[in-house]
């Protein structure tokens, strides 16, 4: 029987752990632990996302501040915002919705959010802590996968891994991660010839190429681990599915995570910690 790492369930362990450190910054700063999202214009998904971000804060006690700004906003306005909160001392968390309208600069918002408020960790000056081995906070989606990893007692040090995408916000800090944890770490790619070449000679296979669908049975060892960052509306019948065909995999992998419930809950449960790690930070507080 195929393992399946249910990330729903990891990401609420995480938010229990949470409680009782907001609570101890209360008592000790009076308020407690504020994260500020910064959204520019109506683009609907990203509203849902920004929505569900500010009740998961607050279900654990963290204040959150949406500044919903017009679509038309010039980019200097939007630089003047993030300098503000940059300076704000009650802010101790900062993210900037993506994607923002075309006329605006995401180079530049990535450039201005200062990193000991980053509550995404993927600013500029953020990525470069951690590549330094310094971070303030890690990256959220590879972050999560490594915690439900490390929920589920999956070692990977010495394993051979291969990460399937190279982008700044899942891929180049998911290999960094592995790395770091004594996986022997191959990264592929669009351009990558015969792709299921490297999949299929790996123990853990973290997929976050971006297109539904893409690996199933045949691209994968017998009793791997694989791990599925996608996230899409073209399943079968209309239904989300990730980037792996989910369904083939029980019987052949060791453990494998679903969509939906693997990753992305994920994702919002490391927010939530990296705006405490950030605030405690801030404030001088071990956790």
């Amino acid at each position: 029987m195929m393992l399946i790492l249910n990330g729903k369930e990891v990401a609420k362990e995480v938010r229990s752990s949470l409680i009782p450190r907001v609570a101890n910054f209360f008592r000790l700063k009076g308020r407690p632990p504020h994260l500020s999202v910064i959204i520019v214009g109506d683009d609907s998904a990203s509203h849902v996302y920004v929505k569900n971000k500010k009740i998961a804060c607050e279900s654990i006690g963290i204040s959150s501040t949406i500044h919903d700004l017009p679509a038309g906003i010039s980019q200097q306005e939007l630089n003047s915002r993030i300098q503000n909160l940059n300076r704000d001392e009650n802010v101790d968390g900062i993210l900037v919705q993506f994607p923002l309208p075309k006329h605006l600069s995401a180079d530049e918002v990535l450039s201005l959010v200062a990193p000991e408020k980053d509550a995404d960790g993927l600013t500029y000056a953020s990525l470069g802590y951690f590549f330094a081995g310094k971070p303030f906070v890690r990256p959220c989606t590879p972050e999560g996968v490594m915690t439900i990893l490390q929920r589920y007692r999956i070692s990977v040090e010495g394993l051979k891994a291969v990460v399937v995408g190279r982008s700044n916000i899942v891929g180049k800090p998911m290999a960094q991660l592995l790395t770091e944890a004594n996986a022997t770490v191959t990264v592929c790619h669009s351009k990558t010839k015969n792709l299921s070449d490297y999949t299929r000679q790996a123990d853990l296979v973290v997929v976050a190429a971006g297109k539904a669908r893409l690996l199933g049975k045949e691209d994968f060892k017998k009793d791997s681990i694989v791990v599925d960052v996608g996230m899409h509306r073209n399943g079968p019948g209309g239904k989300l599915c990730g980037d792996v065909r989910f369904e083939e995999l029980d019987g052949w992998v060791k453990a494998a995570t679903p969509v939906p419930g693997g990753v992305g809950p994920m994702t919002i449960a490391i927010l939530l910690q990296n705006t405490c790690v950030l605030a405690e930070k801030r404030a001088g507080i071990q956790s």
